[in-house]
Parts: structure tokens; sequence; C-alpha cells
């Protein structure tokens, strides 16, 4: 690897270990084996890249190593866009929290001192705005690249929304949290409301 792969590797090493705000440029040389100069010509900045590491992990969470991801296990066996697919998707998310519990942390705390870092705040929404896309495949099949604008901006935002609160509650105190059953159930009744049917009919 040369010298930017190896910036952005460390610096998502110290992000897990330390968190945003702890992590100084001289913890990322360190970790990297590089030279604080490397951050300013690869990256312009240690926020920046600070940035990008945490968006490197962010997509990891949901790709997985070896085909683990959210999609993976039983979300690749029921139909695209069915109740079964929305509840075996929420349930790898879930099962993925004591892996992925140091990055959601990082960008719960990116949230909260977001005011004091506005730089930050401005590339991590344009970051989120794309990750709205990279989560629809998920439950639709339909490829990211083929995704239409209003579909990202519309069923994306329902998919986001729902995953931070979800995290919200794992992280804060599993043992009251939600389940994958819980939430599809909570969906098929809002759905039957919706079209005049009984809950649990359909």
């Amino acid at each position: 690897m040369g010298h930017r792969e190896d910036l952005l590797e460390g610096a998502k090493r110290c992000l897990l270990a330390k968190g945003f705000l702890r992590t100084t440029a001289r913890d990322i040389v360190k970790e990297s084996g590089t030279n604080l100069a490397s951050i300013g010509y690869h990256y312009g900045s240690k926020d920046a890249l600070l940035v990008e590491a945490y968006i490197s992990l962010v997509e990891g969470m949901s790709e997985g190593d070896g085909g683990s991801g959210w999609g993976a296990g039983g979300g690749t066996g029921s139909r695209a866009g069915s109740l079964e697919r929305f509840q075996e998707v929420w349930a790898n998310v879930i099962r993925s929290v004591p892996e992925t519990r140091a990055i959601w942390l990082v960008s719960f705390e990116l949230v909260l001192q977001g005011d004091r870092m506005p730089e930050v705040r401005k590339l991590l929404a344009q970051a989120q705005e794309e990750g709205r896309s990279g989560i629809v495949p998920l439950f639709t099949d339909v490829p990211e690249a083929d995704l239409d604008t209003e579909t990202a901006d519309t069923e994306g935002r329902l998919y986001q929304t729902l995953l931070q609160g979800l995290m919200v509650q794992w992280l804060f105190d599993p043992g009251t949290a939600t389940h994958a059953d819980q939430l599809t159930e909570g969906l098929r009744r809002v759905i039957a409301g919706a079209t005049g049917e009984r809950a649990g009919e359909g």
C-alpha cells in the first residue's frame, strides 16, 4: 500500500480505538507508519482524512467481510420488497451490533459535536445523502447504480431513519431495544391500517 492507503487504514483504527475528537494527527501518523506531511498532501487535513475513514467504516458495515454484510444470510433468501426480506435485513443489522458498536459510537459522537465542526458536518451531510441510495438495494435488490433519485430520496430516507433510530436504542439499552420481528409487525400493522385490513391478515 502507498501512503494514502496506509493513512486511511491507520485513521480507521484510530477512530475505532479513540473516536473522532480524541484522535490526533500524530496518532494517525504513528498508527499508519507515515508522516504528518502525508496527511495534508493526500487528504488536505486531518479531519478530511477522518471523515473519509469514517465513511469507509460505515460502508464496510453493510457490505461485511466475506459476504457477511447486512443483506447476507437470510436477506438473500426471500422476495425483494417483502415483509420477510424487511425482517431479515433488520435482523442482520441487529446481529452485527457487537462488531459495529465502535463505529456507531463514532457516528453519534459526530452528531453531538457537529455544531463545533461545521466543515466536518458539511462533508458528512454529503455522505449521508449518498448513503440513502446505498441501503435501498438491501431491501429491493435493485442495484444502487439503477436507483432513481425519487426512490433514494423517499425509501432511502425511510430506511436510513429506521437504521439510525434502531441503533440509538441498541447502544443505549440492548435489553429494551426493538427487535426485527417487532419492527416488522409494527410495519405490518401500519400497512393493514392504511389498506383497511385487520392487523395480522394477509
